[in-house]
C-alpha cells in the first residue's frame, strides 16, 4: 500500500528568465512503484526521509540508498529507482529546470557524478517542498514565483544538510574566512591548513565556485563596505584593516569589482551609526524594533 499526491506545472516563457522554475512536486510514502527506467530533460531532487531502497544509473551499478538521502535525476541521464518494498520508503520530490541549474551546478549544489546523496537530516528540505505544495492551490496567481523562489531555498537547504558538510559550511572555507584578513598568499594559506596550493584550489572550487583568491576577495570587499558605510575611517585604515597594505591598490581593485571607487561608495551608502556597529546576527524570531515608550 502506498500514498501519493503530487502536482505539476508549466511555466511560461517569462517566468523561466527568472533562472529556475518549478515543474512539479510529490508528496509519497510507502511501498511505491518502481520508478524508470527513464530519462528526463530536466532536473529532479528526490528526497528520501525515512526507509530505504535503491538507485541505478546509466552504468548499471545498483546504488543503496538509505534515509535520510537525496537522489539527484539529471536531464539526459538514464536512471531507475524504487523502495525496498519490504519497508517502502517516505519520499518528496521537486521537478525543475531553467539556466540557474548550470550555476547551480557549477558551485556543487546540484552534483551530476553523485546520483545519490547521504543527508543528515530532511527538515529544512521537506520545509521548502512544504512550501511548494501550499503555493500549489489551484488559482494562485503567484504560483510560478513562489515555487520558483522555494526551489532555490530547497537547493540551499540539500547543500547544507549533506552529510560530508558540517551545519556551517566547509572547513577549509571556514578557515579561509577566519584568516581572510590576514596578509596571507594563496599558497601560505594553503601551508596553514596542511594542503599544497593545487590542493587548496580544487577545495575551493568545489566548495565555492570560484578560485581562494576571489573567495577571499569577496570577503574582503564585504568587510571594506561595512566599514565605508558604518565608520568615518579614511580609504587607507579600510585598506588595512581588509588586509591591504597598499591602499592606492586597495582603491582600484574595489573600483573595478564594485563599480564604485570607495569614497563614491560612501557617499552614495554610508550613514551614521549612532548605536554603534553591531556583528552580531539579529533573531529572526526578535528582530530590532523601534521602541515606542510612553509619550
Amino acid at each position: 500500500m502506498y500514498h501519493t499526491w503530487m502536482r505539476y506545472f508549466t511555466p511560461s516563457p517569462t517566468h523561466h528568465k527568472l533562472g529556475l522554475v518549478c515543474l512539479g512536486v510529490g508528496l509519497q510514502h510507502g511501498a511505491l512503484p518502481t520508478v524508470g527506467p527513464r530519462t528526463l530533460d530536466h532536473h529532479v531532487a528526490v528526497v528520501v526521509s525515512a526507509g530505504r531502497g535503491w538507485y541505478r544509473g546509466p552504468e548499471g551499478r545498483r546504488i543503496a540508498v538509505t534515509a535520510p538521502a537525496l537522489i539527484w535525476l539529471i536531464p539526459g541521464t538514464p536512471h531507475h529507482y524504487g523502495p525496498d518494498p519490504a519497508t517502502g520508503w517516505d519520499e518528496s520530490f521537486v521537478d525543475f529546470t531553467g539556466p540557474a541549474t548550470a550555476t547551480y551546478t557549477e558551485l556543487g549544489y546540484i552534483e551530476p557524478d553523485r546520483p545519490v546523496v547521504p543527508l543528515t537530516d530532511t527538515a529544512a528540505a521537506r520545509a521548502a517542498v512544504g512550501r511548494i505544495a501550499r503555493a500549489a492551490r489551484r488559482g494562485n496567481p503567484l504560483l510560478e514565483v513562489e515555487t520558483g523562489a522555494a526551489v532555490h531555498e530547497l537547493l540551499v537547504a540539500l547543500r547544507r544538510a549533506r552529510a560530508d558538510m558540517g551545519a556551517d559550511g566547509d572547513p577549509v572555507l571556514q578557515a579561509l574566512a577566519r584568516d581572510a584578513f590576514q596578509p596571507l598568499s594563496v599558497a601560505e594559506h594553503a601551508s596553514r591548513h596542511g594542503m599544497t596550493p593545487a590542493a587548496l584550489r580544487a577545495a575551493v572550487r568545489r566548495g565555492a565556485g570560484c578560485s581562494p583568491k576571489d573567495y577571499l576577495l569577496g570577503i574582503r570587499l564585504g568587510r571594506a563596505k561595512e566599514l565605508l558605510v558604518a565608520t568615518e575611517l579614511p580609504v587607507a585604515a579600510v585598506a588595512r584593516r581588509v588586509g591591504y597594505d597598499d591602499p592606492a591598490y586597495f582603491s582600484r581593485l574595489f573600483t573595478r569589482r564594485v563599480g564604485l571607487a570607495p569614497v563614491r561608495f560612501r557617499e552614495q551608502q554610508g550613514r551614521a551609526v549612532h548605536g554603534g556597529w553591531s556583528h552580531r546576527i539579529p533573531d529572526p524570531e526578535h528582530p530590532p524594533t523601534i521602541s515606542t515608550g510612553p509619550t
